[in-house]
């Protein structure tokens, strides 16, 4: 097949997954187009079953806001005839599905038809699909598509009750993890960096939004410190870092929390890493705890979203209500108590990933293109 993928090209989950999905296609001999403003930053290898289409917008004096949707939906148009497609998958529903719709009907008047399938990844859904000015094209978009899939049974039910117009079968095929990805030497040494006197590390990942309560993960830290010897790795950036730093002086924790940035791939860190915080407000799916388990790291997370359908209570790690700091603290101190607790923990979270491995997930895409085309 010859599959064009539209998705975000940045940090976030749905842009993860996309291009890690497209990777996977071409592994297995499909022809992969992704189109989008900038090179994805997972797309990190050479294919040759891999290509890149920039959609290039013009600053152009008229427009305050660049019209992307349509740039995009014209670069959709070109790179479907030229390239001769069989299908499109859009990542996140705003704006692509409205942008393939576009490109959908245009290449119809030209004789060419082009399936394209809609995966919701959350927040198109549960945050910023929530604003009324774009409920009436949000729905229209998933009305319209040929498929429409979630990535989790949380989201496919928000979809439905945040778009009561919604009649469209949704699918839900969850996130993945290729699990080939997560086989580490020994990393001791790596390790004595952060953690030279063999405390715990804890770790967390994430875009520092408010939604991720990142100030929630430096009380529970807190907490945990003053019972077992333990460092903090956070990862990542965003609109909380000025607040994390301001805290953490509050606190005094600063010299046991050691702040990364942005890393494009964080598995590494996360292979030296006991435990795993995740207090989020939300989580459509949860991919970030995913990719902690794949590395043997037990989860601490709230139990909103699509996080119970990813971390089990009592088994990959603890559940915990939305801001209940004391609850995931005593949980995390239950975990790290002695090596037999978390050895046990770390075990059954590397199980629990293996349900998700990408081996197992990618036929039910490629089933579900498959079913389009017969069409």
């Amino acid at each position: 097949m010859k599959i064009g993928i539209v998705c975000y090209p940045t940090f976030g989950g749905s842009g993860v997954v996309a291009t890690e999905l497209g990777k996977a296609l071409a592994e297995k001999g499909h022809q992969v187009h992704f189109i989008t403003y900038s090179q994805p930053v997972r797309l990190d290898f050479f294919s040759e079953n891999l290509f890149y289409h920039e959609v290039a917008v013009s600053d152009y004096p008229l427009f305050d806001y660049q019209p992307y949707e349509l740039v995009l939906s014209s670069k959709l148009v070109d790179v479907v005839k030229y390239e001769k497609l069989d299908l499109l998958h859009v990542h996140y529903a705003i704006p692509h599905a409205s942008a393939a719709y576009m490109a959908k009907q245009i290449l119809a008047s030209q004789g060419i038809n082009i399936p394209f399938i809609t995966t919701l990844h959350g927040t198109d859904i549960t945050l910023v699909g929530k604003d009324p000015s774009f409920e009436p094209v949000i729905t229209f978009a998933i009305n319209n598509s040929d498929a429409v899939t979630a990535v989790s049974e949380s989201l496919k039910n928000d979809t439905y009750k945040n778009f009561p117009n919604v009649t469209r079968d949704i699918h839900v095929i969850p996130n993945f993890i290729c699990l080939d990805e997560y086989k580490f030497d020994n990393l001791k040494c790596h390790r004595k960096m952060y953690a030279p006197n063999d405390e715990r590390i804890l770790v967390h990942v994430s875009n520092f939004r408010k939604v991720k309560r990142v100030d929630d993960v430096l009380r529970i830290f807190n907490t945990v410190r003053k019972k077992i010897p333990s460092k903090l790795i956070l990862v990542g950036d965003g609109p909380e870092r000025g607040n994390i730093e301001k805290l953490c002086r509050e606190l005094n924790t600063c010299d046991d929390i050691k702040s990364l940035g942005k890393i494009v791939n964080p598995e590494q860190i996360l292979a030296i890493s006991d435990l795993f915080i995740l207090p989020s407000e939300t989580e459509s799916f949860g991919l970030a705890a995913l990719e902690a388990m794949a590395a043997r790291v037990p989860v601490i997370s709230t139990n909103s979203g699509g996080l119970p359908e990813v971390n089990i209570n009592e088994f990959s790690g603890y559940l915990s209500n939305v801001g209940d700091i004391e609850d995931m603290a005593k949980n995390a101190i239950k975990i790290l108590k002695d090596d037999a607790t978390l050895n046990a923990f770390k075990t059954n979270a590397f199980t629990q990933a293996q349900k998700f491995d990408i081996h197992k997930i990618l036929p039910l895409y490629e089933n579900l293109y498959n079913s389009l085309l017969v069409k």
